[in-house]
C-alpha cells in the first residue's frame, strides 16, 4: 500500500518548534535585559561612591587647610600675648621701681619732719604754720604713696589674668611627652627563653618641640612611621630644668586659685620615677638631677616669698594607690605589702570634692622639709623587680601639696579687681579665642563631673556643681584652699613583657584597671558626656578635684625609645592624643570661700 504523508501535521509541528525557539529566544533576551539593568545600577553606584570619596577627599583637604590657617592665627595671637604680657612686666617693674622709691622718700621726709617737730617743740616761739604745713606735706604723700600702692596692685592683678589667659592659649589640658635615651637593660633578652639579644634600635625620634615620630617596623612589611603632635616634646638629651621650665607657668596659677594636677604616665621603665622624683644616687645640691616634684616645691616657695608675710601656708600628703586600695604614707612605718589597716583611707565628699578621711598632713615651710618628708616616705612604697625593670613601681604615688592663702586688702581692692578681671575677660573672649578649645564658646561652656549620686557614674547639671567650685571674688578675706598634685602613676603593664606570676598578677591587674579608668575619664570628658565615671577607679576618685571643672592639668608622657616596647609605646602616645581632645569651661579662679574645714 502507498505510504501517504501528510504535509499539514509537518508544517503544524515544524511551527511548534519555531515558536517553542521564538520563546526561548523572548526569554534570554529578557534575561540579558534584566543583567543589562543591574549592571547599569552597579555602574550607577560606582559612580555615586566615585564622586562620595572624591568630596570627602576634598573635604578633608579643606578642613586641613582651615586647621592651619586657625594654627597660624593661634600662633600669632599666642606671640602678641607674650609681648604684652613682657610689656606689661616691664611697666610692673617700673612701677614697683616707682613704689620703692617713694616709700624711701616717705621714709626720708617722715624723719626730718619728726626731727623738725621734736626741734620745733623744744624751741619757744615756733610757729603752727610751719607745722601744719609739714603735716600736710606729709598727708599728701601718704596719700600719693597709697595711691601707687593700688596701682601696683591693680597691676598685679592684670598680670595674673594675662598669665591665666595664656595658659588657657596653651590648653587648660596639657600633654607633653619626653623620650628617654637608651639604658643598658634595653640591651638584655625579653624573656629567659629567649634565642638572642632583643633589637634595641631607637625608632621613636623628636623630630622637633611638638612632634614625636614613631617607626613601625614589621619582618615582610615596608617601615612606616606614624607622627603624633603634643604641646612640648623633649628628647633624649634635654635635662630636668629643661623639663621643668615648661612645667613652671602652671605654679603661678595655682597661686592665682586654680588646682593644678602634674602627672607621669608610661610603660615600666620608661623614666617617669626619674621624671617626677629625679635620681636619688646623684648630688641633690645641685638641683639639675631633681624631678619635677621638689623643683615645683623649690618654685612654689620661691612665688609665696614674694607675697606678703604669713598670707599663704603650706600642707604635704602623700598617698599611695596600691591594688585599689589607698594608703596613707605619713601614718606610719609599715611596708604597703604589710597589713597596715590604720593607714587606709575612705574617700568622702565636701563641698562637691574629693578628700581622704584622717589624712596625715605635715605644714612645710621650704624645700628641704619636702625633701625630708619624700626621703621618709618612699621607701614605703610598693615595689617589685621585673624583667624589664629592677626596681618595679606597683603603686601610683600622689604627693598633694595644699596651700591656704589669704588675702590682706581683699576687702579695700575686691571691686576694682572685680572690674579689671571682667573687662580683661570679656576683651580675651573677643580677641583670644582659640579653634582648639571651645572654653570660650558659650554653646559649650559647661563642666561634666562627678557629683556622689550613683556608684559608678553621676550626672553635673550645670558648671555650678563642678567637682572645683569656683565662686566670684569674695571681700571677707577668709583663707581658701588649692591643690597641687603630683603623680607618678605605676606603669602600665604587659604580662608577657614583664614576666610576673602568682601574686603580682592581682597587682598587674589593679594597674591596668586603674589607669583604663583615667583613659575612660577623660574619654568621657573629650566627649563632653553627662556622665563622668569618676569613681570606677579610687585613683580618678582622688585626682577629681584636678582632673574636672576648672582645674589644669599637665599629662607627662614618658616613652621608651627601642623597637622591644613599640606596642606599649604606641598605646601611651595613644592616650595623650586623647587626651588632648578634653575641652573645658572657661577657668574660673577659686574664691576665699571655699574654706578649708
Amino acid at each position: 500500500m502507498p505510504l501517504f504523508v501528510n504535509r499539514d501535521q509537518i508544517f503544524a509541528h515544524q511551527v511548534h518548534l519555531l515558536e517553542h525557539k521564538l520563546r526561548s529566544k523572548e526569554e534570554r533576551i529578557l534575561e540579558l535585559e534584566t543583567e543589562n539593568a543591574i549592571l547599569h545600577i552597579r555602574l550607577a553606584e560606582s559612580l555615586w561612591k566615585v564622586r562620595r570619596e572624591q568630596e570627602d577627599a576634598a573635604k578633608a583637604l579643606h578642613r586641613q587647610q582651615e586647621q592651619q590657617e586657625e594654627k597660624k592665627i593661634t600662633r600669632f595671637a599666642i606671640a602678641k600675648l607674650i609681648s604684652e604680657v613682657q610689656a606689661l612686666k616691664q611697666c610692673l617693674s617700673e612701677v614697683f621701681a616707682i613704689y620703692v622709691s617713694f616709700a624711701s622718700e616717705l621714709e626720708e621726709h617722715n624723719k626730718q619732719l619728726q626731727e623738725t617737730l621734736q626741734c620745733s617743740a623744744s624751741l619757744k616761739g615756733c610757729r603752727e604754720d610751719e607745722c601744719q604745713n609739714f603735716q600736710a606735706q606729709l598727708t599728701a604723700l601718704e596719700r600719693s604713696l597709697e595711691e601707687e600702692r593700688v596701682k601696683c596692685t591693680a597691676e598685679r592683678q592684670r598680670r595674673k589674668d594675662l598669665h591665666n589667659t595664656l595658659v588657657e592659649l596653651r590648653g587648660n589640658i596639657r600633654v607633653h611627652c619626653r623620650v628617654r635615651p637608651l639604658l643598658p637593660f634595653d640591651h638584655v633578652q625579653a624573656s629567659p627563653l629567649g634565642s638572642g639579644p632583643v633589637s634595641s634600635e631607637q625608632i621613636v625620634h623628636a623630630i622637633s618641640d611638638d612632634t614625636v615620630i614613631v617607626n613601625c617596623m614589621k619582618a615582610g612589611v615596608p617601615a612606616q612611621s606614624k607622627m603624633f603632635e603634643f604641646e612640648r616634646v623633649h628628647g633624649p638629651e634635654d635635662s630636668q630644668e629643661t623639663v621643668f621650665e615648661e612645667v613652671k607657668p602652671l605654679l603661678t596659677s595655682l597661686l592665682d586659685g586654680y588646682n593644678v594636677c602634674i602627672m607621669a604616665y608610661g610603660q615600666t621603665g620608661s623614666g617617669k620615677t626619674h621624671t617626677m622624683m629625679g635620681s636619688p644616687a646623684l648630688d641633690d645640691h645641685s638641683g639639675l638631677q631633681q624631678g619635677v616634684i621638689l623643683k615645683a616645691a623649690t618654685e612654689l616657695f620661691r612665688l609665696i616669698a614674694e607675697k606678703p608675710p604669713a598670707s599663704h601656708t603650706v600642707e604635704v600628703s602623700v598617698m599611695e594607690v596600691y591594688n585599689n586600695d589607698v594608703f596613707d604614707l605619713l601614718a606610719g612605718d609599715e611596708p604597703a605589702s604589710a597589713s597596715a589597716f590604720h593607714r587606709r583611707g575612705s574617700i568622702a565628699a565636701s563641698s562637691g570634692s574629693s578628700q581622704i578621711t584622717s589624712l596625715t598632713q605635715e605644714p612645710v615651710s621650704d624645700t628641704c622639709e619636702v625633701t625630708q618628708i619624700m626621703s621618709r616616705v618612699l621607701r614605703l612604697r610598693a615595689h617589685c623587680p621585673t624583667h624589664v625593670h629592677a626596681d618595679s613601681s606597683r603603686s601610683h604615688l600622689i604627693v598633694t601639696l595644699t596651700i591656704s592663702s589669704k588675702s590682706p586688702n581683699a576687702r579695700a581692692l575686691a571691686r576694682r579687681l572685680q572690674s579689671t578681671k571682667k573687662n580683661t575677660q570679656h576683651s580675651t573672649q573677643r580677641q583670644w579665642w582659640s579653634p582648639r578649645c571651645r572654653r570660650n564658646n558659650p554653646a559649650t561652656r559647661h563642666s561634666p563631673d562627678d557629683s556622689l549620686g550613683s556608684p559608678a557614674s553621676s550626672r553635673c547639671p550645670s558648671p555650678s556643681q563642678s567637682p572645683c567650685p569656683s565662686p566670684r571674688l569674695s571681700t571677707s578675706g577668709a583663707p581658701f584652699r588649692t591643690k597641687l598634685q603630683l603623680v607618678d602613676l605605676a606603669g602600665s603593664e604587659c604580662v608577657d613583657m614583664t614576666g610576673v606570676s602568682g601574686a603580682a598578677l592581682w597587682e598587674v591587674s589593679c594597674i591596668n584597671r586603674s589607669l583604663s579608668a583615667l583613659s575612660d575619664v577623660l574619654g568621657a570628658l573629650a566627649e563632653q558626656r553627662p556622665h563622668i565615671p569618676y569613681r570606677n577607679s579610687k585613683l580618678t576618685h582622688l585626682l577629681q578635684d584636678t582632673i574636672g571643672g576648672d582645674a589644669k592639668l599637665l599629662v607627662m608622657l614618658c616613652v621608651s625609645p627601642t623597637h622591644r616596647y613599640i606596642t606599649e609605646s604606641l598605646q601611651t602616645l595613644g592616650f595623650g592624643a586623647r587626651a588632648r581632645q578634653v575641652q573645658r569651661t572657661l577657668s574660673r579662679k577659686k574664691s576665699n570661700t571655699s574654706k578649708a574645714k
